[in-house]
């Protein structure tokens, strides 16, 4: 890793079978989104690790990014998909992080492609150093272990496609 103003800069994005690097978003204003994500606000920031759940998707996108915008409804289905399904929900959270956008863009994206699930402004790029400076859309999935540790089991560059399938590539 090489360091960016006192943060660490990844080479490279995330690999399976490693870690996550630690990602620090704002806890969510949205009470919906803090209850979603199984949050208690402690604190001004909280790592994906810490939401409660078996698995996390990030999703990185800019609202910037036609492909983002093209893939928004796959997207869109599949938080469908998992809220709808028993075996699923609350054990798949799914969150996007807009990289170099405000807090006024990212409620744009929202907005515009009526997204349902937290959404977190990068706008200086802090996470998108971290995870390797990747484009976009790109998609992480961790899987958090009991013991408190976490494993990517996800992560790749383009659009997920048919929901059902792309469930399908993160599943046990």
């Amino acid at each position: 890793m090489m360091m960016f103003s006192g943060l660490a800069m990844a080479a490279s994005p995330p690999a399976v079978g490693e870690t996550c690097p630690d990602i620090r978003l704002s806890f969510p204003k949205n009470s919906e989104h803090l209850t979603y994500l199984g949050l208690a606000s402690q604190g001004n920031t909280f790592s994906p690790a810490q939401i409660k759940a078996d698995m996390v998707i990030i999703q990185i996108f800019s609202m910037y990014c036609p492909h983002c915008q093209k893939d928004a409804p796959n997207v869109n289905g599949l938080y469908r998909g998992i809220e709808t399904n028993d075996k699923l929900k609350g054990k798949i959270k799914l969150i996007g992080i807009g990289v170099g956008n405000s807090e006024f863009e990212t409620d744009y994206f929202r907005k515009s492609y009526d997204v349902k699930f937290p959404l977190f402004p990068d706008p200086d790029f802090v996470v998108h150093k971290l995870v390797g400076e990747v484009r976009t859309p790109y998609f992480i999935v961790i899987r958090l272990n009991k013991d408190g540790s976490h494993t990517v089991v996800y992560s790749k560059l383009g659009s997920i496609g048919e929901p059902s399938e792309f469930l399908k590539n993160i599943k046990p």
